[in-house]
């Protein structure tokens, strides 16, 4: 049977209750005082994600265990708790529990199951439509809107980091707060990180960013899900970036004849080069392709097949976690070309936190790093 999104409903499903908690770090505390560790879900190159259980719940969890032998290691993970405390949001990925002992920290957090969601609209049981689009999109919307209110960047919003709630259901989760910011507007920042198809030119150029860092790739997302092509694609990662800070793209494939002008306006607003000209996250809830006139229902076939080629490709690149600099704006920024130092696009590899249809003999590969932008995350 063919699995399609329900018209009526933006979401198809009713939301499931996740308890909201306060978490702060419990140091020199076992977690297995409280928790049961289960089967291990994925391991990389800092930590190791494993499905847990609540003891005085029952309540089915995932524990990433992460080493913080150094400084650096110990600030990052708890940056990122910090950050998630704050991120209580049906659209969020949610935050349980997170102990410290014995130079490891577990961060605690909600068990994520239904795979990534471009795996999921690939599927021969999935139907992918204009419609069923806008449902993952205004998802996508909704939870970087609550974060911007929260003053925090993700600045690594990318296919991988999208998760299906179930294997089934419509409802997504945003994912993977390791490279995430606290943004003061008044001060300016400068990052060098990110995955190179999703980036925003600010980032590859060392320029400050913002908001609108993360509006580029919800623009990419939108672009590549309505598709199943990558914009700015090159035959390198320095291509790749090159063709990002040249911003030029087009809707001239055969796979954009079925797609509605509200949906190319869509993507217009957010594949903007000057950083403050795209749309906001509220603004595009307010969009008419998300808002009003109903989209079109016509299965997207062609975009299907090249949603498949384009995963595949993902998931053969090179699964290096790539290089994390955060600097603060200086009155002389480094004239050093950015595009010489990102590192190569990592992989759409499954998600940490995210259980296959059956569990693998073998740990999942996938890079769990609270710093690299292709952290998986452990829900």
């Amino acid at each position: 049977m063919s699995i399609k999104v329900d018209e009526n409903d933006p979401v198809g499903e009713l939301e499931p209750s996740f308890p909201y908690r306060d978490v702060t770090i419990r140091r020199n505390v076992d977690m297995k005082e409280f928790y049961d560790l289960e089967s291990e879900i994925g391991r990389g190159k800092f930590g190791t994600v494993y499905r847990c259980r609540e003891k005085s719940t029952d309540l089915a969890l995932a524990a990433k265990f992460v080493g913080i032998a150094r400084r650096e290691d110990r600030r990052n993970v708890e940056r990122e708790v910090e950050i998630m405390r704050m991120l209580q949001h049906p659209r969020i990925i949610q935050l349980y529990d997170a102990y410290e002992s014995s130079n490891v920290m577990c961060v605690i957090q909600e068990l994520i199951e239904g795979g990534e969601l471009f795996d999921r609209v690939i599927g021969d049981d999935f139907i992918l439509t204009e419609k069923s689009c806008t449902v993952f999109v205004r998802q996508i919307c909704e939870g970087v809107a609550f974060m911007h209110s929260k003053n925090v960047l993700h600045l690594d919003l990318k296919p991988e980091n999208i998760l299906c709630m179930t294997r089934t259901g419509n409802r997504i989760k945003i994912i993977d707060f390791g490279l995430a910011r606290q943004y003061d507007p008044s001060k300016k920042l400068q990052v060098l990180f990110g995955t190179p198809e999703f980036v925003a030119p600010e980032v590859v150029n060392f320029d400050a960013i913002g908001f609108g860092t993360d509006m580029w790739s919800v623009g990419v997302i939108c672009y590549v899900l309505l598709s199943g092509l990558s914009p700015f694609m090159g035959e390198t990662d320095v291509e790749t970036m090159a063709n990002v800070t040249i911003a030029q793209y087009d809707f001239d494939d055969e796979a954009f004849d079925d797609i509605s002008e509200d949906a190319k306006d869509f993507i217009r607003k957010l594949l903007v080069k000057t950083r403050d000209g795209r749309y906001s996250a509220s603004e595009c809830l307010c969009h008419p392709w998300l808002s009003r006139r109903p989209p079109l229902l016509t299965g997207l076939d062609v975009t299907k097949e090249n949603l498949r080629e384009t995963v595949e490709r993902w998931s053969e690149q090179d699964p290096s976690p790539t290089q994390v600099t955060v600097v603060p704006l200086s009155p002389s920024p480094p004239a050093t070309p950015v595009v010489t130092q990102l590192p190569p696009t990592p992989p759409a590899t499954p998600v940490a936190t995210q259980l296959p249809p059956t569990p693998p003999t073998t740990p999942v590969a996938t890079q769990l790093p609270p710093t690299p932008p292709t952290t998986p995350v452990a829900t």
